[in-house]
């Protein structure tokens, strides 16, 4: 199957087009799409591969499912594009990074920024319906990014992996601790961000080690 994603990601990630599940994934999501308002926009279902090309990758932040909002998901987890209110979870990130970094709250929750500098942004689940969470849980996203992060597993070392929640950590559990940085936090939700989130100090942890790797820091 041709699917419209990023070079560098098709060449690792062909082997999954062409697999079954897939093939009955894509026939799911065009029929939600045609029926119902299914978000983010179509075109941007893979724009986490798009802005962040394998071979640039040094950070890995793992979402769940994208946000069910009208206006919210624009591919990227937990990113909103310019001008839309700060969910609460993107709050909380940007808090941390203020707090840890000693940067101001930026105007935009646009990440892009990130993704550009090597941010990988993923979702487990890559679309959802308006206004119903996890609604597109269960039909083939998650074995797709599963492959997601074994691809970076088995390609890349020196990758942080910051993983936030039982879910996330689960999901990223096959990157090895030795050749990379695995941080690992709750979720930023309100229901658990003051258990550990908080005071985690994950943006500068990530930048310590990239730079001691040689690599440039990111600019959070």
């Amino acid at each position: 199957m041709n699917v419209r994603i990023a070079d560098s990601w098709r060449e690792v990630l062909q082997p999954e087009f062409d697999k079954p599940y897939f093939e009955e994934l894509v026939s799911f999501v065009r029929e939600e799409y045609a029926t119902r308002q299914i978000f983010p926009q179509g075109g941007n279902i893979f724009r986490a591969f798009d802005k962040c090309p394998l071979d640039k990758l040094k950070v890995v932040i793992i979402g769940q499912d994208p946000y069910h909002g009208e206006g919210q998901a624009n591919g990227l987890c937990f990113s909103v594009n310019d001008g839309v209110p700060f969910p609460p979870s993107l709050q909380n990130i940007f808090k941390e990074v203020s707090s840890d970094i000693g940067v101001p709250i930026p105007q935009s929750g646009n990440l892009d920024r990130w993704a550009e500098q090597g941010v990988l942004l993923l979702n487990a689940v890559l679309t959802v319906r308006a206004h119903e969470a996890a609604s597109h849980a269960g039909r083939g996203w998650e074995k797709f990014t599963d492959a997601v992060v074994r691809a970076i597993a088995e390609r890349k070392q020196g990758v942080v992996y910051m993983l936030w929640g039982s879910y996330a950590q689960k999901k990223g559990a096959i990157a090895d601790p030795t050749n990379n940085l695995i941080l690992k936090a709750v979720h930023p939700s309100p229901l658990s961000v003051y258990r550990g989130f908080f005071g985690s100090r994950h943006f500068s942890q990530a930048n310590a080690y990239l730079q001691s790797i040689g690599k440039e820091p990111i600019v959070w």
